[in-house]
This record gives structure tokens, C-alpha cells and sequence, in this order.
């Protein structure tokens, strides 16, 4: 069990540096393996919180942004649930509790998401944008 924890803490420690150079994909795998090693380890949720955001963020919709990956929701998702993973995010990426590199700007592209999707004719002008230009809503 201690040798699972020292593995993890070290994937832990190389995913932060990786999130210094800005590489959130190659962080976010890192990560993964820390949680599957030992998933107790102090701050892995909000470590990941912020890779998922930005790894999102990389995959853009014929150059729109993907802001139901971002939020980590489904297109066809209600108001509802879209407002708590809104909140759920918020709570792990606020500037104030997560200091991790890109906390802040993950934080940002989660309230942007929201207020788009919160805004019923936003959130359908954009819904019919990226069907038009990618054929599907891609999480």
C-alpha cells in the first residue's frame, strides 16, 4: 500500500510540473494514474478539475468552444444538473482554494461556459452551430 502511495505521489509531483509548462493533457494522464494508484492523495480533485477544463478546452468544435466538455455535461443536459456541475467546479477551481497553474484561467472558462449555456437563445444558437459545422455535440 505504501509503495502505491509513494508511485502515486510521484505521478503527482511530475503532473505538476507538467502543469507549470502548460501540457494539461500529459498532466491530466498523470493524474489518472496517481487516482487509480492511490486516490486518497491530498488535492487530486482539484488538480484535476483544472486539467479537465483546459483538456477540454483544446478540443475545439470546428473552432468553437467546447463548453459542454468544459463544463463536463452533456448537450442534452437540463438546466439543473448544468447548474450543479457549475457549482461542483466552482467549488474546486475558485482562485481562492485552488492554487495550482491554470486554476484561475479553468475558473474563467467555466463561468463562461455557464453564462452561455444559462442564457437560453445563446445556448441554442450555439447548440445549432456546432451541429451545423461537426454533425454531433461532443463532450
Amino acid at each position: 500500500m505504501d509503495c502505491n502511495k509513494e508511485e502515486a505521489s510521484r505521478a503527482k509531483t511530475l503532473a505538476e510540473e507538467k502543469m507549470q509548462k502548460r501540457d494539461f493533457v500529459a498532466a491530466q494522464k498523470l493524474l489518472m494514474k496517481a487516482q487509480s494508484l492511490f486516490s486518497g492523495l491530498e488535492s487530486l480533485p482539484q488538480m484535476l478539475a483544472v486539467c479537465d477544463v483546459h483538456s477540454a478546452a483544446e478540443k475545439k468544435i470546428n473552432g468553437l468552444e467546447n463548453w459542454y466538455g468544459i463544463l463536463q455535461v452533456m448537450h442534452f443536459d437540463d438546466d439543473a444538473t448544468i447548474k450543479k456541475q457549475v457549482r461542483k467546479l466552482a467549488l474546486l477551481l475558485h482562485p481562492d482554494k485552488n492554487q495550482f497553474p491554470g486554476a484561475e484561467a479553468a475558473f474563467k472558462l467555466v463561468w463562461e461556459a455557464s453564462v452561455l449555456l444559462a442564457d437560453k437563445e445563446k445556448r441554442s444558437s450555439y447548440d445549432i452551430s456546432a451541429e451545423s459545422t461537426h454533425g454531433l455535440l461532443a463532450c
